[in-house]
């Protein structure tokens, strides 16, 4: 995926999740942040970061919060861009080069997955996971306790039981990451899911990304280590 109308400034501060102060080009701006994580070792003053300018002139806040530089390396930090470059991915092969169907937010049961996609006659849901943090050339996630990510997780072992196919992608928004390893220390009863879904039957996946300022697209599969 392809952003446009992006500008280079400097973090200034956090008020609250929602919300960054950033200077732009010398002048002291709000900025949405697309992102409700913590991103405590991303975002601190000084930092380098991208924005993207709105071309809506009724928005309350005139940017987005799209890209932090950690030590030279672009992260992608948007929340919402996981979902559209996995999409992107699978619509031009990457995933199965035999996919029919592919219907995002697609309800089953009590549940919403992320994407549902049929090719021939096997049908699978999958749910995708942004990751933006990294320690030691390792991805981890999450970054903070996630309740919602256990009952997606959960939620996919129901779907293998009831024939269907039932994937997780980690989609790291940065590259040159060397593995993917669930975050136990921030939330063991999520490492402990990952565990639990692998031998229920779910597929537990993580790709990397080639991220630019104003770019980001899949790249490749890197190892999962739980």
């Amino acid at each position: 995926m392809k952003y446009d109308n992006i500008l280079p400034g400097i973090f200034i501060s956090r008020p609250n999740r929602f919300i960054a102060q950033i200077e732009i080009n010398g002048s002291l701006e709000i900025c949405h942040v697309k992102n409700t994580g913590r991103c405590k070792e991303l975002l601190f003053e000084g930092a380098k970061v991208y924005v993207q300018k709105s071309s809506n002139p009724a928005r309350k806040t005139k940017y987005d919060l799209i890209t932090v530089l950690k030590n030279g390396s672009p992260v992608n930090i948007d929340s919402q861009a996981p979902n559209a470059v996995f999409g992107e991915w699978a619509k031009s092969g990457g995933f199965l080069e035999n996919l029919s169907l592919i219907k995002p937010e697609c309800k089953y049961k009590n549940s919403r997955f992320d994407f549902y996609m049929e090719a021939g006659s096997r049908k699978i849901f999958a749910e995708i996971k942004g990751v933006t943090l990294e320690e030691n050339g390792i991805a981890l996630f999450p970054d903070a306790p996630t309740d919602r990510g256990v009952k997606h997780i959960r939620e996919l072992c129901e779907c293998v039981k009831e024939g269907y196919e039932a994937y997780i992608f980690f989609i790291i928004q940065m590259e040159m990451c060397r593995y993917f390893t669930p975050n136990r220390k921030t939330h063991p009863e999520f490492a402990d899911a990952l565990l639990e879904a692998r031998r229920a039957g779910v597929s537990i996946n993580a790709l990397d990304c080639f991220v630019r300022a104003d770019e980001l697209k899949i790249n490749r599969y890197i190892d999962v280590k739980l």
